[in-house]
């Protein structure tokens, strides 16, 4: 998870940055930071906590500069400490550097281990830092940015979109797989690298494309620059960002989020229908998906759960303790809604379970009289690797239990999980061009233990063709 952004403009960034983090701040809630630079100083600010708590006026105004690059933190690497906080910033042979990542590291002990034994420190224990010596090791040797870049997609296993500054030039690079989103735009003179494409609507900005996989973008006073590093005949997009992750009004490499599910909760009534007196989502992420059953169904939707806005998302929450704390605070039932009615009951995923059975033990306390559950996405079976909060297979209530299993743990009366071929269809890319990891346990990069199945990558060794590319005024 995590969110990046990295913008460069005619005049001052902070703020820019500040709402571009604002709008990815569902991508992590753990900590926020911002570091930009004026030509000959590096500023920096980060905290634990919310982007509005990490951040005020006095601070945004105190951090100077025409560039910078902003980060909130999600974490599955590295403890909850604030040294782990992004940007990670650092001076190296007379060159200030500032640099943020989204994504995971399937190989970041064993890196870690031949650093170590070759003498290196580190001051933290997330995998920012390890990208940040295996990029510097190369420079110290070549000298060279894109085959600093060349040399990080060559030894990092895993998912990373990465945001980089270099003496105020932005850069930004995403894995030769495409596992985490990443996508360019223009907001007035100003140019954008971002997570997503909300980051940049809420600057009343354009979206323009997506970073291609294996791609480095740079942007400097000239204008922004292309390079392939890396080419890899398949991607591995994460499904999980369809799923659940990303906003529903972003627009993922070619994709907007929204359809997606509206296109799942229709297939969900296709494949498994019911008949109900009312569609309910968990808000807010189950609300498209119930919209799409609703439509396809005929049944009204009706919202018996109110959400508390001021609540965060409870998944993304670091101990189970407090995400089952958390949910009678987060939902209330309405229970003129609920009363002795049949609920179709839609939400994105069901990961642990014990989520959804404290949600249908509200209804039913409200006296819900029949939940039949739809899920958006299969079930979960197998952890994740490259970037989702769910390590181990004995969290996962369907990593060795059927549907039906399943449904008498969260107390439904009914349960289906849209099948894998709807969700695809749903999407409209390619399954072989998706990470489905965590619903069959086969993966995209080699992951010791598990069943994987990488596609070949091809890494274009000093070919590097550089594009120059123009957007108009």
């Amino acid at each position: 998870m995590c969110g990046i952004v990295g913008i460069r403009d005619a005049g001052g960034v902070s703020f820019s940055i500040y709402y571009a983090l604002y709008a990815l701040q569902h991508r992590g809630q753990e900590s926020a930071g911002i570091s930009t630079y004026d030509g000959t100083r590096l500023y920096k600010h980060k905290g634990q906590g919310l982007v509005a708590e990490v951040f005020d006026s006095a601070v945004l105004e105190s951090l100077e500069g025409n560039v910078g690059i902003g980060h909130v933190r999600y974490p599955t690497t590295g403890a909850n400490r604030p040294e782990n906080a992004q940007p990670f910033n650092f001076v190296y042979r007379d060159h200030i550097i500032s640099i943020a990542h989204n994504g995971n590291l399937v190989n970041s002990r064993e890196l870690r281990d031949e650093y170590e034994c070759r003498g290196q420190i580190f001051c933290s224990t997330t995998d920012t830092e390890l990208i940040a010596k295996v990029f510097t090791d190369e420079m110290s040797n070549s000298g060279s940015i894109e085959d600093a870049v060349h040399r990080c997609m060559r030894v990092l296993k895993g998912s990373y979109s990465v945001v980089m500054m270099i003496d105020g030039v932005l850069y930004g690079f995403r894995d030769p797989l495409g596992i985490k989103p990443m996508c360019v735009g223009r907001a007035g003179q100003a140019l954008v690298l971002a997570s997503e494409s909300v980051a940049i609507d809420a600057l009343a900005g354009t979206f323009l494309r997506d970073v291609v996989p294996g791609e480095l973008i740079c942007i400097d006073d000239q204008g922004m620059r292309s390079m392939q590093i890396a080419v890899s005949r398949k991607k591995a997009h994460c499904i999980f960002e369809y799923i659940y992750f990303a906003r529903a009004d972003a627009v993922l490499d070619g994709a907007l989020v929204y359809d997606v599910r509206l296109k799942i909760g229709q297939k969900l009534f296709e494949e498994d229908p019911v008949k109900a007196d009312s569609v309910c989502p968990v808000p807010d992420s189950g609300t498209a998906y119930a919209i799409g059953y609703s439509a396809r169904s005929g049944t009204p939707f009706v919202e018996s759960l109110l959400k508390n806005r001021y609540m965060g998302r409870t998944f993304i929450m670091a101990t189970q303790k407090e995400r089952e704390m958390a949910v009678r605070i987060k939902l209330n039932p309405i229970r003129e809604h609920l009363d002795d009615r049949s609920v179709v009951l839609v939400d994105d995923s069901i990961v642990r379970g014990t989520t959804s059975r404290r949600i249908i033990g509200i209804m039913r306390d409200a006296g819900a009289r029949e939940i039949h559950v739809r899920i958006g996405s299969p079930a979960i079976k197998a952890p994740c690797y490259l970037g989702v909060d769910m390590p181990t297979r004995e969290e996962l209530i369907a990593s060795d239990k059927g549907e039906e299993e399943v449904r008498k743990r969260i107390t439904a009366t009914s349960l289906h999980h849209i099948s894998i071929d709807a969700l695809v269809e749903a999407i409209g890319i390619d399954r072989s061009n998706l990470c489905t990891g965590c619903l069959t346990g086969c993966y995209p990069v080699d992951i010791p233990g598990e069943e994987s199945s990488p596609p070949p990558v091809d890494f274009l060794d000093g070919t590097y063709q550089t594009r120059l590319e123009s957007f108009g005024s």
